[in-house]
């Protein structure tokens, strides 16, 4: 009798799983037309750029006689020659590579150990340090306040930390770090560390921080972003050419092509042949090209991580 109850109950068992497996999986032509779905988008999203690069090392004569094509007649690194005369390029991607690390660190540091302690229920000033956050989330002192205290205040007028500090702190990452800290790390973890003898700074770094690194590498993408194309701090702090980062230089770059390019016949005989003989759109291919090279190259690092901390909040069951 209990050997036919035990046999009805695993029969039972085994349909309802045959159920939700049937009910999960899709059927093998789904299946491909799904698969060929998704890669049309992925070529539609990768192709753009591979037409640029191809752009980049066109001729520009050929460019101007034969117009945009995948397989130009005429091959040539003219843009790239362009581009990187002078060699301030060079030292201005060694500006920016700095100040992506020292703020992306500098920033990371910050704001785990303040959303931490906001995350810890037996925090005493939680709430004075939450409204501390999330008021400059709502309101801003605007960009002259900012340029006051920047310069005059801080007095970082040609410093790098005046690249680094305005954007290494964000209310809205501090709000994403709490978040993942409150709902990921257990209290019973941390209560059972204390009771173990660990300190604040050892449950902080051999506890939460492993934890919680898909949190953390999605900020950090984040930060990298934000501070590699950053140049707007940049045309408000910096004014000498050897602190100049590498998308003001950019900038700077093209809007003198441009401005050389309209103004050629009213400076001279000098300015036409240069204007002639100056690779105007491959070279803006080729600055867009030097940009993002070096961020399509770090994403691999932080992929493991990104998806799962993208879901940060998400309802689980």
């Amino acid at each position: 009798m209990i050997d036919k109850i035990k046999n009805k109950i695993f029969s039972k068992g085994k349909e309802e799983v045959d159920g939700v497996n049937k009910f999960n999986s899709i059927s093998k032509p789904t299946n491909i037309a799904f698969n060929i779905f998704f890669g049309i988008l992925a070529a539609l999203c990768i192709i753009p750029f591979i037409f640029v690069i191809i752009i980049s090392f066109t001729s520009e004569q050929a460019l101007q006689m034969n117009g945009y094509r995948f397989w130009p007649e005429e091959w040539s690194l003219e843009a790239y020659k362009f581009v990187f005369s002078g060699g301030e390029i060079m030292r201005s991607y060694g500006i920016t590579i700095f100040i992506t690390i020292a703020g992306t660190l500098l920033g990371l540091v910050i704001m785990t150990t303040y959303a931490y302690a906001l995350s810890r229920k037996n925090f005493a000033y939680k709430k004075f340090f939450t409204k501390l956050i999330f008021i400059p989330m709502l309101f801003s002192g605007g960009m002259v306040a900012s340029y006051m205290v920047v310069t005059s205040f801080l007095g970082l007028k040609n410093n790098l930390l005046a690249l680094i500090l305005p954007i290494c702190v964000s209310s809205f990452h501090i709000i994403i770090l709490r978040t993942f800290f409150k709902t990921t790390v257990p209290d019973a973890v941390v209560e059972s560390a204390k009771i173990d003898g660990a300190s604040e700074w050892k449950l902080f770094l051999k506890i939460v921080l492993p934890i919680s690194l898909p949190a953390i590498a999605t900020i950090a993408l984040f930060l990298t972003l934000g501070f590699w194309n950053d140049w707007f701090n940049a045309m408000l702090y910096i004014d000498k050419n050897s602190l100049v980062p590498l998308q003001y230089l950019l900038i700077r770059l093209e809007t003198s092509m441009e401005f050389l390019a309209n103004n050629s016949a009213t400076l001279g005989t000098n300015a036409v042949e240069a204007a002639a003989a100056m690779p105007k759109d491959t070279a803006k291919m080729a600055i867009v090209v030097i940009t993002t090279i070096p961020i399509i190259f770090a994403y691999p690092f932080f992929q493991k991580y990104f998806v799962s901390g993208l879901t940060v909040g998400a309802v689980k069951e």
